[in-house]
């Protein structure tokens, strides 16, 4: 059967592929803004004033893909939105709250007077923690197939802790970026620390994965599906070797290459979310329902695609010129 010349066929892939990208962009975008917040109670009052205007200009945009994939979820997998929502609905609803309490703190601490804008960073801390902890053990549970057993919690609790320190890496080598002096060196100490928990989290979910099922393991030990995988181990060691031995010689002479960290760590986030992604095709709620057992009907999938084509580059137009317009170093964060 030609892929592209059923619509049954080529419209749910596309939906899936669309809705892999918009979490893959969201983990990176705003995986590092949330970082920031969690490194907050290992920088001083200046510092934190500096990590805030590092991420002033896109915090709020990047949570813009987080509604775009879950709004594909919706629209394009109606059948998998409640099955997923539904077994995740506390960690979704802490997750929430958390977004909520870091949006509010971020505006109110730069009105506060000064004797409140301790509480205000506190609470952006505590926002960005219950975020990414929520985040971390949602996708604990969504590998192992979104059934609440002791076991399976203890490995969601598990995810949480790594997707948390994963989250204050990629936001240290962001700082390592956009700030100088003491506070660069200080992100490039916390970058050190938090690349381990990374590894040992990538490392943890890769030895749980193909043991949930016959099917990712055969996916994974038999020739020659294992051929197509092996890349992404190998790249994302020479990776971590990379990123280690940069760190260790950072920060350079004049300030350059100091992107060179966050691009490493977003191209090891992306190997991640690959070997993720090929595990579990065609599932969308692993080995429960595949996305084209719980795809929309072709009709409207296509009137969505449309206004998805409309959306999609709009939400990539402004990110891009927010990034563009913003780049360089963070100076201080004014609303007056």
């Amino acid at each position: 059967m030609n892929m592209f010349g059923d619509p049954t066929v080529w419209l749910p892939f596309v939906f899936a592929a669309l809705m892999g990208v918009s979490i893959l962009i969201y983990v990176v975008l705003d995986g590092f803004d949330l970082g920031v917040g969690v490194l907050f109670p290992f920088a001083d009052d200046a510092e934190k004033d500096r990590m805030i205007a590092s991420i002033g200009p896109f915090w709020d945009a990047n949570e813009t893909w987080l509604v775009l994939a879950v709004g594909i979820l919706l629209v394009a997998f109606p059948t998998a939105h409640g099955a997923i929502l539904t077994a995740l609905y506390l960690p979704v609803a802490i997750m929430l709250i958390g977004l909520i309490l870091r949006g509010v703190a971020f505006e109110f601490r730069a009105k506060a007077p000064k004797q409140y804008k301790r509480l205000w960073d506190n609470a952006f801390f505590a926002g960005s923690l219950m975020t990414a902890l929520s985040q971390g053990f949602m996708l604990g549970m969504y590998i192992m197939g979104l059934e609440w057993t002791l076991a399976h919690a203890a490995f969601g609790l598990l995810t949480a802790v790594f997707l948390t320190v994963g989250y204050s890496f990629i936001g240290a080598t962001w700082v390592i970026h956009k700030t100088d002096e003491a506070l660069q060196r200080k992100a490039v100490d916390w970058a050190k620390g938090g690349i381990w928990g990374l590894v040992l989290g990538i490392g943890a979910i890769s030895l749980a994965t193909p043991f949930v099922s016959e099917r990712i393991f055969d996916k994974w030990f038999n020739w020659p599906q294992a051929l197509y995988l092996a890349p992404l181990p190998i790249l994302s060691a020479l990776l971590v070797i990379w990123l280690w031995a940069m760190l260790r010689r950072m920060p350079y002479p004049g300030d350059r290459g100091s992107w060179h960290p966050f691009a490493a760590a977003t191209a090891l986030w992306v190997m991640a979310f690959g070997g993720m992604a090929y595990s579990f095709y065609p599932y969308v709620v692993p080995e429960k329902l595949t996305i084209y057992e719980s795809a929309s009907a072709p009709e409207s999938l296509f009137i969505i695609l449309i206004g998805t084509c409309i959306v999609l580059p709009t939400i990539l137009g402004y990110t891009v010129l927010a990034y563009t317009i913003f780049r360089g170093k963070a100076t201080e964060l004014r609303y007056d």
